[in-house]
């Protein structure tokens, strides 16, 4: 059993709680061996291997007392040699997976039996009530909304509608980063580069990046007040998605006691997002479904709105639309941003990797024009330093989790129905036995022969790291999402020569508990193109 220190800072109820935990466990220690799985021939019957667990309560004290979470995991499955765990929190199985042919048993060989969503407070305060899809129940919901969102909301169609949206804030973003090398400005590269994917994401949703009429942004790029407590809110609300919180676990005894605070927490910050998303949502539902509607569909919000079954009903109701909204701010903007943080971190510790992705940009486009989507299938190289990262400095440690819809079996071993599957992101990809020299960022193994033989894409179907996922809970946003990474990395490349600024310090490449550069890359810069080519801000 691995035991972790306390710290000193918890909340009043908290404490109680624990209080409580650790006095029920110390009485019935006595009984802790019976806790243990029975022993059988039949693997297929047994439960893969996890630490000792207290009666009731499984291994629930160890992971309220450690810190990190994500070690807890790490060290328990180092200890124990496997690569498939099962832990017993308060009589949830959570069944974690390191290895790439596990994962892909579970996601592609028995991806039905693993579908499901837990039916958290947290996921039923931001879907709604689990209206949204990718919070949803594995059930008649999430097959309607997938079928929405990925014939009409991620089609071909209506991604080319919007390409000028894209075009707008791809060159908004040089605008900004020009304006701050006029006035030689320091460049928080992750400040911008959430920014900048944020105002893709209100382009393509609502066809503006003012989400109120009040605040509007500066005309330089800069975000307005109301706008970054937007992305603020968005960001906080993705913080409260199950991380092992013990409050994920302790619902059913505890629900509205808002124990650690996640309660009140996700509430407050669901609720400031839906603040600046439903207005809007309201005024364009009596626009086109009371009004007569506008003369051409120009946004998702405007094509969720107009969908209608072949019996001319709508397809979609004001409160999933709502819903979905929610979950399309949260999912938008965290992967890019962190994706590129990291990627010219590794570039610039590794110069030779910078000037093999100048090389292929000029090349590819050259200097006298901006890089645009089109070109994004020919830049193999920058693909392939994206696909590293994803590999090396993944977004968070574990991908969503998944729920057993019945009993089956991964690895040999039973897993109980109800059972919620977590795939460790960062162990796949630092994994020795997947990749050689696994710490070293090295974009070229992504390659195949000579770079231009194959389309590198940015989605890992094998799943020996996790880009955007795969199988029926798979991302149906790949084609966006990697446009929006892509066409980031590639912009600042092209447009701009970029070095450390001088109060930075060293390049370090440690990363904090959350999987974030531990300090927020601070950057300088110089244009790298003549001065016409560079854009004027669009509001």
């Amino acid at each position: 059993m691995i035991m972790m220190s306390v710290t000193t800072s918890l909340p009043y109820p908290f404490q109680i709680l624990l209080v409580f935990i650790i006095t029920l466990a110390s009485i019935t220690l006595l009984g802790r061996m019976l806790s243990r799985p029975t022993k059988t021939k039949d693997r297929s019957r047994q439960l893969p291997p996890g630490p000792r667990g207290w009666p009731i309560l499984g291994n629930l004290p160890e992971l309220i007392m450690a810190r990190p979470k994500y070690k807890y995991f790490h060290l328990a499955m180092k200890e124990l040699q496997t690569e498939i765990a099962c832990f017993n929190f308060a009589g949830v199985h959570a069944i974690t997976i390191n290895s790439d042919v596990i994962a892909r048993e579970a996601f592609k060989e028995r991806d039905a039996d693993f579908a499901d969503r837990p039916h958290l407070f947290s996921m039923q305060t931001i879907g709604d009530n689990f209206k949204s899809m990718g919070i949803s129940s594995y059930g008649e919901q999430f097959m309607k909304m997938k079928r929405v969102i990925t014939t009409e909301i991620m089609s071909a169609k209506t991604l080319n509608m919007l390409v000028a949206a894209r075009t707008i804030e791809a060159d908004n973003l040089i605008a900004h980063v020009h304006s701050m090398y006029q006035r030689s400005e320091t460049i928080d590269l992750r400040e911008l580069s959430r920014a900048y994917g944020y105002a893709v994401t209100m382009r393509m949703l609502f066809g503006r990046r003012n989400i109120t009429k009040e605040n509007v942004s500066s005309d330089d790029g800069r975000l307005g007040k109301a706008q970054k407590d937007h992305l603020e809110a968005i960001f906080n609300t993705l913080n409260c998605l199950p991380s092992f919180s013990h409050a994920d676990y302790l619902e059913r005894w505890f629900k509205g006691w808002n124990i650690d605070g996640q309660e009140e927490m996700v509430k407050l910050n669901c609720n400031l997002v839906r603040s600046y998303n439903n207005p809007i949502i309201d005024e364009r539902v009596k626009l086109w479904r009371e009004k007569g509607g506008k003369a051409s569909v120009e946004d998702w919000i405007d094509t969720f709105i107009t969908l209608k079954d072949e019996n001319g009903n709508y397809l979609v109701t004001p409160d999933e639309l709502k819903a979905q909204c929610v979950e399309f701010c949260i999912a938008a903007i965290d992967n890019p941003a962190n994706n590129m943080e990291w990627t010219l971190a590794e570039m610039l510790k590794n110069p030779e990797i910078l000037r093999k992705a100048l090389k292929e940009l000029d090349v590819v486009v050259g200097k006298k024009r901006l890089v645009q989507e089109s070109d994004i299938p020919n830049l193999n190289y920058l693909k392939a330093c994206c696909r590293e990262t994803f590999r090396i400095h993944p977004s968070a440690h574990f991908i969503p989790p998944h729920v057993a819809r019945q009993d089956t079996t991964l690895g040999g071993y039973f897993i109980p129905k109800g059972s919620h599957i977590h795939i460790c992101r960062s162990e796949l990809g630092r994994s020795p036995k997947i990749w050689k020299d696994p710490l070293v960022y090295k974009p070229e193994r992504h390659l195949k022969g000579d770079g231009n033989s194959k389309e590198v894409i940015l989605v890992e179907t094998e799943m020996r790291f996790i880009s955007f996922g795969t199988g029926r809970r798979g991302c149906v946003g790949v084609k966006v999402g990697t446009t929006m990474m892509v066409i980031m990395l590639a912009r600042f490349l092209q447009a701009f020569n970029w070095k450390l600024d001088p109060g930075f310090g060293l390049l370090s490449l440690e990363e904090d508990d959350a999987m974030l550069m531990a300090k927020p890359l601070l950057l300088s810069v110089e244009p790298r193109l003549a001065p016409n080519l560079y854009p004027k801000f669009r509001p």
